[in-house]
């Protein structure tokens, strides 16, 4: 994505950050942003993220796909006009992740991909800055009440970030294969994570 692309694209969300800058959530263009969600999901750090292996055109028609839904969006995060990260929010009870824990009204799924360091390595408190303001998208722009993720049971990394971010973890379950003209998911072993509005934003 060039820099001169994502002023076109309104913000879903805009928030300035001391130390980071303006972080923009854009919904996310399927053929814009293919070849930078390609690059990130190609590498071996983002193995669990299900996209290894797959083409530039391949990713291009997974976003697409789910642009086409109501219940799952995909949005592209960026820096001061440089992407950062890949967030998707979805409805539970319109996810296998619904069949696997008891959904509550205000609950929303999220998957976020983090884009690897640049140059200067990683920074200090970086990441939860740049969490806390998707949080404040989700939970307060949506109005939702809980947010459920679900990774990989073997990314340990992902989960111990989740839980440092003040999620509660919840059980351990098995995700079950989804086989459909649109959508091939393999059945993957998650370990459930949640966080309430009031635990994220207290008062």
């Amino acid at each position: 994505m060039s820099d001169t692309h994502a002023p076109a694209r309104q913000a879903v969300h805009e928030q300035q950050v001391d130390g980071l800058g303006t972080v923009r959530v854009l919904p996310l263009d399927a053929h814009a942003d293919a070849e930078v969600v390609h690059g990130w999901a190609s590498e071996e750090r983002a193995s669990f993220w299900g996209m290894n292996g797959l083409t530039r055109d391949q990713v291009a028609e997974i976003y697409a796909h789910m642009d086409t839904l109501d219940t799952h969006h995909a949005f592209l995060v960026v820096r001061d006009a440089e992407p950062v990260a890949v967030l998707q929010t979805y409805e539970p009870d319109a996810d296998r992740v619904g069949h696997c824990y008891e959904v509550r009204p205000g609950d929303i799924g999220v998957h976020l991909l983090l884009a690897p360091a640049g140059a200067q390595g990683a920074r200090s408190g970086w990441t939860a800055a740049l969490v806390g303001v998707l949080l404040s998208y989700v939970l307060l722009g949506l109005d939702r009440r809980r947010i459920v993720v679900d990774p990989d049971v073997r990314n340990e990394k992902a989960v111990a970030r989740f839980l440092k971010l003040g999620f509660t973890a919840g059980p351990a379950i098995v995700l079950p294969e989804v086989d459909l003209p649109d959508v091939y998911l393999p059945e993957k072993h998650a370990q459930l994570a949640f966080l309430s509005r009031e635990v994220a934003f207290p008062g």
